[in-house]
């Protein structure tokens, strides 16, 4: 499995928040925005709070058995992998949809003389926000995901054996 890199992730919410910005102009010019939902920073800042929990855990629990101690649990690595996809599932997910509000957000910035576009542009700066909390758990929890490179290996292609035929 390849690991999602930040830049990746912001280059989908830059071009995401384009499209979404002139989407918000199209639509605006034709008729009326819709609103921005309230409850997206909300659901957003609970996929963030989740994907901390388990990236905390899979953190003690790999660190307890590095330290070889003898309460260390272990980690089934089926329930590590699992983790890792909703991590970077939630990643993907996140850019898209912190692109979208950015994009409304910037949007919104011009009108921010209208108390309900005020409000929106606030809701959409609160959920540009707990998206960015996602994607940086998620690549938290991808660094603890991350298997160390054993390179006394002599099957590992980098290995020390290997490189020295």
């Amino acid at each position: 499995m390849k690991p999602l890199r930040l830049r990746l992730l912001l280059g989908i919410a830059a071009v995401t928040g384009l499209l979404s910005w002139g989407g918000a102009r199209l639509w605006d010019s034709l008729g009326t925005l819709p609103g921005v939902p309230s409850y997206a920073p909300f659901v957003l800042a609970a996929i963030a709070v989740v994907l901390l929990a388990v990236a905390i855990s899979l953190r003690a629990r790999l660190k307890a058995i590095r330290e070889r101690r003898p309460d260390a649990k272990r980690v089934d690595p089926l329930h590590a992998a699992r983790a890792l996809v909703l991590g970077q599932a939630s990643a993907l997910v996140s850019a898209v949809v912190t692109g979208v509000y950015a994009g409304v957000g910037v949007f919104l910035l011009g009108s921010l003389e209208v108390p309900a576009r005020r409000a929106q542009a606030g809701t959409a700066l609160f959920a540009v926000l707990a998206g960015a909390a996602v994607i940086a758990v998620a690549l938290w929890l991808q660094h603890i995901c991350k298997l160390p490179e054993d390179h006394d290996d002599p099957e590992h292609p980098r290995g020390t054996a290997a490189s020295s035929r």
